[in-house]
Formats: C-alpha cells, structure tokens, sequence
C-alpha cells in the first residue's frame, strides 16, 4: 500500500525558490522543437563566459609577454576586468555572474516570458564557479602536477561539488518529466501575477537574478578559500567536511528518491480512480518535514568547514549563514503555508505539523512538532 502522506517540496538549495511537485509554476505549451531549442539554450549559455575568463586568465598569465599583453590591451573590457581581478577575484567573479547571469538570463527571460533557465543553473552554476576560482592565475594551491594536502583538499571538493550538481541536476529534471522550459518557480509565477506585467519586468531583474547572485557566490565562497588560502590545515577538519558533504548529498538523494516514489504511486493512484495519500510520512520524511533541506544544508555545512580547514578568511562562510537564514526563514515557511493552501489536505498536513519535526531529523512527537 502506498505510505500515508504528502511531500512537502522537491529537493532544492536552500535559500532557492522551490516548487511544490503537486502545484505547477506557469505551465505553458510546449512543442517538441521548444524542447530542443530550450536544450540548446542551456548547453549554450555559459559557453561565452567560458571563453571570456579563458581569455582574461591567458592574459594574466602573460602580461610579461609584450606580444600577447599588447594583444589583450587592444580590447578595453580585458584591461577593465584585469584592473578589476587586481583588487580581488572575487569581485571579477561578481562581474562574470553580473554580466553573463544577471543580464543574459533577463534578457532571455524577456524574449521567453519565463525565468525557467535560472532554475536548472542553480545547480550547474557551483561547478563553473568552482573552476573560476581553480584555473585563476592567482591561486594559491599548487599547479595540476603537483600535489600536497591543499591540492587535495581541492581535488576533492571539487569532486564532491560535481557531484553535488550530478544528483539535484537529475533531481530537478526528472520532476520536469525531463521537459526543458515548460514552466517556471511557481513563486516567480505568483508574483508575476500579483505585480503584474508592467511592474513585473523591472522588479524580477532583483527578485530572480541578483538575489542569487548574492547567494551562488556567497555559498560557493569556500572554493575562494581553498584555493587562494590554502594552507596545509587540519587533517581531520577535512575528514569532518568530507564525511559532513557526503552525508549531506547521501541524504538529500534518499529523500529526493522516496518523495518520486510517493509522487509516482500517486499519479499511478489517480489513474485508477483511487483516492490519493494526502501526506508523505514515510521513510525520512517520518523524521523531518523537510529532509532534502536538511541534506542540502549538511552539504553547505561540510563546504564551509573545508573553507575554515584551508585556513580562509571569516567571510567566506557568509554565503552559507545568510542563505540558510533565508532558507529556515522565510523558504520553508513559504512552503509550509502553501502546503496548506489546498483544503483537501489542510488537516491532515496540520496533524503532521504536530508531530513532526520542521527540519531537523527527530523521532516523532506525540503532541507537538519541532519547529527548529
């Protein structure tokens, strides 16, 4: 028999806007040809950013050869972004994800009525911020051939980030029914309707891509650490890490894989005209409302202490400490309260709020929740 319960949302970064599996964002048509055409659009747009910092590091690294320094002093935006990189390669990144985020995808997202492309890219943008800081010039850890525990400890991460992104990139398509584009975050749907048209153009500018902004490379700030910080550290700061972003992708795979299950025996219960579970109370969700959040923040958890093991400065944990802020704020109540939106399943939801935990994984109550 199918488990006696009902999701709370898909497994997402925290701090991200999530949809709901039973609740839709802006569901438009969507044509086989609109399918590739959106494919193609996320293969291909992050190949000119990748072609930029390729070309503004070849000129870092050369700027003692007169030939090619001459060559990269002929185009301004070169001599500007290394004018920029020379007080930091933090705020270059911010200008790539400016520029090559920020404007490309509202750009996009005019011409197609749709924020869907920041989506997915939440969960590829890590890795290309990753390899930003990992191939800069300026790094601190020693050259591919060479190894030594800072190295090691960036090999691995950079591993461990991979897979990060393998597991919610999958996560996230096989929601979509692997439709590319057929619909937004149903929270950018919603206030697309509530501003309207004419306030919504300007406004969803800040709401969709320079929050991220400041969230993607908050989170991923870590990497900046590991890589321009790179002492030899603590050996078992990077056993905890190692153990902490293991388990945190571990866990959030479990429970992403056990709400598909529910979602599947669901639809396959609707097809045969049976009543469908109104609350998944099962497996991790018997433990935590929110158990791919609680993954997702082990995650985060484990990359910040990589940052504190490689010796890094305070501020690099701070993307993690205002995102999840964000996240166990404001996002889960979000969800919560549209968890009871739909009146089929108000009670029920209600009686699983008294017994089970908000976030952190607890037995269940017997007369009330945890709200962490």
């Amino acid at each position: 028999p199918p488990p006696p319960s009902m999701p709370s949302a898909p497994s997402a970064a925290p701090g991200r806007p999530v949809t709901p599996p039973e609740e839709d964002g802006m569901r438009r048509s969507h044509s086989p040809m609109q399918n590739i055409i959106n494919f193609l659009l996320l293969v291909g747009v992050p190949v000119p950013a990748i072609l930029c910092a390729g070309t503004l590091f070849r000129c870092l690294e050369s700027q003692a050869n007169e030939p090619i320094a001459s060559s990269c002093d002929e185009y301004a935006w070169l001599g500007a972004l290394i004018r920029v990189d020379s007080i930091h390669p933090v705020l270059t990144l911010n200008v790539f994800f400016f520029v090559f985020v920020n404007v490309s995808f509202y750009l996009i997202a005019l011409l197609q009525a749709s924020t869907w492309l920041i989506d997915p890219y939440w969960t590829l943008i890590p890795p290309l911020l990753a390899l930003f800081y990992r191939f800069h010039p300026s790094r601190a850890v020693p050259q591919m051939d060479t190894y030594d525990h800072a190295r090691v400890r960036a090999d691995i991460a950079f591993m461990l980030v991979c897979l990060w992104s393998l597991r919610l990139t999958h996560s996230y398509f096989r929601r979509e029914a692997w439709q590319f584009g057929e619909r937004e975050d149903w929270r950018f749907a919603q206030y697309r309707r509530q501003l309207g048209p004419v306030l919504w153009i300007p406004a969803s500018f800040f709401m969709v891509y320079v929050s991220q902004q400041v969230m993607l490379i908050g989170l991923t700030l870590p990497f900046y650490a590991m890589h321009f910080h790179a002492e030899n550290g603590n050996l078992l700061l990077d056993i905890v890490a190692t153990v902490v972003c293991l388990s945190g992708i571990l866990f959030a795979w479990v429970a992403d894989n056990q709400l598909d299950s529910f979602m599947s025996r669901n639809r396959f219960l609707k097809s045969v005209g049976k009543p469908q579970v109104l609350v998944l109370k099962e497996g991790l969700w018997r433990f935590s409302r929110h158990p791919n959040h609680f993954g997702e923040a082990l995650w985060w958890i484990g990359l910040a202490i990589f940052a504190i093991a490689s010796g890094g400065p305070w501020w690099s944990v701070f993307g993690f400490v205002f995102n999840h802020a964000c996240d166990w704020g404001v996002t889960l109540h979000l969800i919560e309260d549209r968890m009871l939106s739909r009146r089929e399943r108000r009670e029920a939801y209600k009686q699983y709020q008294m017994h089970t935990s908000l976030l952190l994984p607890l037995f269940p109550a017997q007369t009330k929740s945890h709200d962490e």
